[in-house]
């Protein structure tokens, strides 16, 4: 396994949760795994091999080489097809994802869909990208291609980017009542804009946001799970252990066993 992280140009940072990632895997393992809810979109472009997909509104699995996800509000699990494949993973917020797609997000809520079927340039971009062997120039392509896809979209819903940037400044603690006061909006409207340009309701938003957060520090094995879940923003463990249910399909418990053990959430 290989894999090589850049940092985005000053310009589209305020776009991306995470570096842009280009992963290589030669002749290794097609475990399965479980996908866990986190408050980003996941761009996939595929440059060799493609991906088994089991959403929680799939099924069966589908297989894509290139595709986005929308937000999830349970797992999914993701298999290689193929023991050798390589692709970028951009880590988007919703709110550019509804700028670079064009459509309504709850659209694509709890489901993975291929890019070529969304996006317009996706496949000739694709191409660009094999026919490249350097990693710099290919983030520089994709970087490239996110400049003019924005360029080219309409600018957000301010109120929804607004309410969007506070539930993360948060991590999903700011109250929804208190929301939609500051911007004048009744809660059905807030809803409304959110499934629209973000894909979840607001309150489904702060619980993944929540999840995720708890989700990092479980990675700390020398924390405890009541700790957690109070640093977090739970009520208690026991409210925190039917997230993790709902969310991950496993308990806090099991999660951060498989954590720990192989770096990864094998189903």
């Amino acid at each position: 396994m290989h894999v090589v992280r850049q940092l985005p140009s000053p310009q589209l940072r305020p776009y991306l949760l995470t570096a842009l990632e280009g992963w290589t895997q030669t002749r290794g393992s097609q475990t399965k795994l479980r996908e866990v809810p986190f408050p980003g979109v996941p761009l996939i472009f595929g440059l060799g091999g493609s991906w088994l997909i089991e959403g929680p509104e799939t099924r069966q699995p589908e297989c894509h080489e290139s595709f986005v996800s929308g937000l999830h509000a349970a797992p999914a699990l993701v298999q290689p097809a193929d023991s050798s494949w390589s692709c970028i993973e951009l880590r988007v917020t919703p709110v550019t994802a509804h700028r670079i797609l064009g459509l309504p997000m709850h659209e694509v809520t709890n489901r993975s869909v291929g890019l070529e079927h969304l996006v317009r340039g996706a496949d000739e971009l694709r191409e660009r990208l094999r026919d490249t062997e350097s990693w710099s120039e290919r983030f520089a392509l994709v970087e490239s291609f996110l400049r003019q896809r924005l360029g080219e979209s309409e600018a957000p819903a301010r109120e929804v980017e607004w309410s969007w940037h506070e539930l993360r400044r948060t991590a999903g603690r700011a109250p929804i009542g208190g929301l939609a006061g500051e911007l004048g909006w009744s809660h059905r409207r807030l809803i409304a804009r959110f499934r629209e340009q973000i894909g979840l309701a607001p309150k489904a938003v702060a619980r993944v946001m929540r999840f995720d957060r708890a989700a990092h520090a479980l990675r700390a094995p020398t924390r405890g799970l009541a700790e957690i879940a109070y640093d977090c923003g739970y009520f208690d463990q026991a409210h925190l252990n039917r997230d993790f249910r709902a969310l991950a399909g496993t308990t806090p418990s099991a999660f951060r066993a498989s954590t720990l053990d192989s770096g990864g959430l094998a189903a």
